[in-house]
């Protein structure tokens, strides 16, 4: 080993070592051995081992761990620690600007292991409750996750949407006698987009040298163009004449499952021209299909039967149901919310700020819940009609119990119920939660259901079967929680609620008005399931909610 090596070694354990609070002395004694023995003129490896302890700064137990590396590649005290420390703290260390203190700070009081866990913190102001994290702390941590993810190679489709769309204006307005077509994963709304994919009629050589002149790196294999600049992300064209754009942007636009029984009821690549893609559907007897219901096979009969739901639009949702205030871990003030919900034209808010044991996000306790529905109840004077839901964001506890007594539960109008603690559970632990906070007669909604985090975290294993079938018997509608992080329910499992007559509710999670946008990206999904407005609860008017709520008051009787 060079000396590089040996002192990236002491440095990572010096701050593991202090990650994990342990012997603080050691920790510097480490730390600075690093720092000598990088700027040291000799290697290491080079030395009689009697000169390496009278190198100032190196003492006789790191001398011997000097030795101990060039003798076997490896340091057994930094092996023990890396054992012992989540994989993704070693993500979250490459952050600019966290030191050790505040990884142990992130790891240790708020339960954060992973990078997108962090971000998604960050998103909800909760860096902010601890010693050492002001905003502009967080804002630059924010930052610099937002820079680390960019250069992996995953993207949330969020983060790429206005991405491509501005790429394809960007190309169209260079080959201006040329069509640009943005099909795949993309053009499905997929959550996590790995590549950016067009149909173009244009001559892929023209092509790359537009992109090489820019600084990309391309490859050209069969009319296909892969290009890649600074943003990381992997760019894909597919090359083709004029006549076979449409046929060939149609191969593009569909799952595997979709074109496998396409082909298999309809024949190969059909290589005719095409005005539209509905000409194609057209040409077989079937209503349009949009890309993004494209997924389950299924969806070709019924197109042949013209069948075809109509899916929920952004416009049909009619409140915000799940918003957090300043009185959690919010950033504005409830009239601040009510004022932007009022400003986009909705009808309700319902405010559900975070429970009491949700003590990282200032959750309420019993004396502040009274005092917030006074507020609540002069604000909706102020601004009636529209109206403020009282609500709470109800922790499932360790043994399914909710957060609260039935008493101070049966305040809210409505109640959320999600896990936020402990979520390291096999599949038995976490339908045990999951199924005791169903079977409460005060939990309306059931929250992110597997508490997944996109790219970050997979969430706790479900009985999404067993899920839907306990929804159905005790009227628990699911949420999808429309964060772009998590969009949890997952979309796949929706139609299966559905089918069994379980409301869905798009709710955002919003902890800022900005967050009202976020609504968006549930719709997106949710269209991927072919959910109509009918079945979502935020499509609800304002009437249609209270007497929603009527029915869940009295099945608590």
């Amino acid at each position: 080993m060079d000396n590089y090596a040996i002192a990236d070694n002491f440095s990572l354990l010096s701050k593991l070592i202090d990650i994990h609070g342990d012997d603080s002395f050691k920790a510097k004694t480490y730390g600075v051995a690093a720092f000598n023995i990088e700027k040291l003129q000799v290697q290491l490896n080079e030395l009689p081992p009697e000169k390496i302890f009278t190198i100032p700064g190196i003492g006789k137990a790191t001398g011997q761990k000097i030795l101990e590396q060039i003798e076997t590649g490896r340091l057994a005290a930094l092996d023990e620690y890396i054992l012992k420390t989540p994989p993704g703290l070693f993500e979250i260390m490459k952050i600019k600007g966290l030191g050790p203190k505040k990884v142990s700070t992130i790891w240790k009081e708020l339960g954060i292991e992973s990078l997108g866990e962090l971000l998604y913190a960050c998103e909800e102001n909760r860096l902010l409750l601890y010693k050492g994290f002001g905003a502009k702390t967080q804002q630059n941590i924010k930052e610099g996750i937002e820079f680390y993810l960019s250069n992996q190679g995953s993207y949330l489709f969020s983060q790429v949407e206005g991405y491509g769309l501005a790429f394809t204006q960007k190309l169209q307005e260079h080959f201006l006698d040329h069509q640009f077509l943005i099909t795949g994963d993309y053009n499905r709304h997929l959550e996590i987009i790995t590549i950016i994919e067009w149909v173009t009629d244009t001559d892929e050589a023209a092509l790359q040298q537009f992109f090489e002149q820019q600084g990309y790196t391309t490859e050209v294999t069969d009319h296909i163009l892969l290009a890649k600049g600074e943003e990381n992300i992997q760019l894909k064209f597919y090359c083709v004449r004029k006549q076979q754009l449409i046929s060939e942007f149609f191969q593009h636009n569909g799952s595997e499952e979709f074109l496998a029984a396409w082909k298999e009821k309809f024949g190969c690549k059909d290589n005719r021209e095409y005005e539209s893609e509905a000409a194609i559907f057209a040409t077989h007897g079937l209503s349009y299909i949009e890309p993004y219901l494209r997924e389950n096979p299924t969806i070709i009969a019924k197109a042949a039967a013209k069948d075809i739901p109509t899916v929920i639009q952004v416009s049909d949702i009619k409140g915000i149901i799940h918003s957090h205030s300043n009185w959690s871990d919010g950033v504005h003030t409830i009239q601040q919310m009510a004022e932007g919900a009022i400003a986009k034209g909705l009808e309700y808010l319902v405010i559900s700020d975070h429970s009491q044991t949700a003590f990282y996000a200032q959750g309420l306790f019993p004396d502040r819940i009274k005092a917030q529905h006074e507020l609540i109840d002069e604000l909706n004077i102020k601004f009636a009609p529209f109206k403020i839901f009282k609500s709470i964001e109800s922790d499932i506890l360790n043994d399914g119990n909710l957060d609260y007594t039935d008493a101070i539960l049966s305040t809210f109008d409505l109640v959320i119920a999600s896990v936020h603690s402990n979520l390291k559970m096999n599949e038995e632990k976490a339908m045990m939660r999951l199924l005791r906070a169903i079977e409460n007669p005060y939990t309306t909604i059931l929250g992110h259901m597997t508490g997944r985090l996109l790219l970050s975290r997979n969430g706790y294993p479900v009985d999404h079967d067993k899920i839907i079938e306990a929804c159905v018997a005790h009227q628990v509608v699911i949420e999808l929680n429309a964060h772009p992080r998590r969009l949890d329910m997952d979309w796949r499992y929706i139609a299966i609620a559905t089918d069994n007559n379980v409301l869905i509710s798009i709710n955002p999670d919003a902890h800022a008005i900005e967050g009202f946008e976020d609504v968006k990206y549930g719709v997106l999904v949710a269209q991927k399931a072919g959910l109509t407005a009918l079945q979502n609860l935020s499509s609800f008017s304002l009437v249609e909610m209270e007497a929603f709520l009527t029915k869940q008051r009295q099945k608590r009787q």
